[in-house]
């Protein structure tokens, strides 16, 4: 899961706006030649009523609401930033504003594309933490790994939120999948589930056990070869 303060900034103003549920969507596939697509997904549908009457106003608790035509610019800064970095390609940015649902998508040439992305991207927001998460891709050993550490970047933000703030975080879900071209042998991170064709690794579990520290999404799955 990428952790830059654009994310962060999003996650504390959807906290301190939004009063019912929603969904991060990390979906990463994975090819036997280690080269793949990821696509990362905000989801507010099952709160878009709410979120809509909210985008009509100037501000909430003190906080100004920011407009379609900002939200819009910081997905084309994301986009556009990736664009630049090795490896990276095929980049495709999506807003929908019916559902309230954000989309960025790309392909990568191997899996330590993803970790120098991240790395870049830390950078370039002045970030000086270690990288959330790391993968890895083992062609000869058929093995896929996620090495996770929760960010000090992302914790000191998320201790800055208030009580009622943190509470509504644990309405929200944030959901993980890796997707490969070989079935599944086997995996490391029991909270996490192997879906019935064997193709896929997926894990659910609320967003404030992610930002507050409390989960492990780390996982080693290994493919038949």
């Amino acid at each position: 899961m990428f952790i830059t303060k654009p994310l962060i900034w999003c996650l504390c103003l959807v906290a301190l706006l939004c009063t019912s549920c929603f969904e991060v969507i990390e979906d990463i596939t994975v090819k036997k030649d280690g080269s793949g697509a990821m696509k990362l997904t905000v989801n507010f549908s099952q709160s878009r009523t709410k979120i809509a009457a909210l985008m009509v106003m100037d501000s909430v608790h003190g906080r100004k609401v920011p407009d379609r035509a900002e939200i819009e610019a910081k997905m084309q800064e994301a986009a556009a930033k990736l664009r630049t970095m090795n490896g990276i390609s095929n980049v495709t940015q999506q807003t929908d504003f019916n559902n309230y649902i954000a989309t960025i998508s790309f392909s990568f040439r191997n899996t330590a594309d993803i970790n120098n992305l991240t790395k870049k991207l830390l950078a370039e927001y002045d970030v000086n933490t270690n990288i959330a998460a790391t993968y890895a891709y083992d062609q000869g050993k058929a093995t896929f790994t996620r090495d996770y550490k929760h960010s000090g970047e992302v914790k000191e933000q998320f201790n800055k939120l208030k009580d009622r703030d943190k509470e509504i975080l644990k309405a929200a879900s944030y959901i993980s999948i890796f997707r490969f071209e070989q079935t599944v042998s086997s995996y490391s991170n029991q909270a996490a589930r192997l879906a019935k064709n064997q193709l896929a690794v997926m894990q659910r579990l609320p967003l404030y056990d992610l930002v507050s520290g409390k989960a492990d999404i780390s996982n080693q799955i290994q493919l038949s070869r």
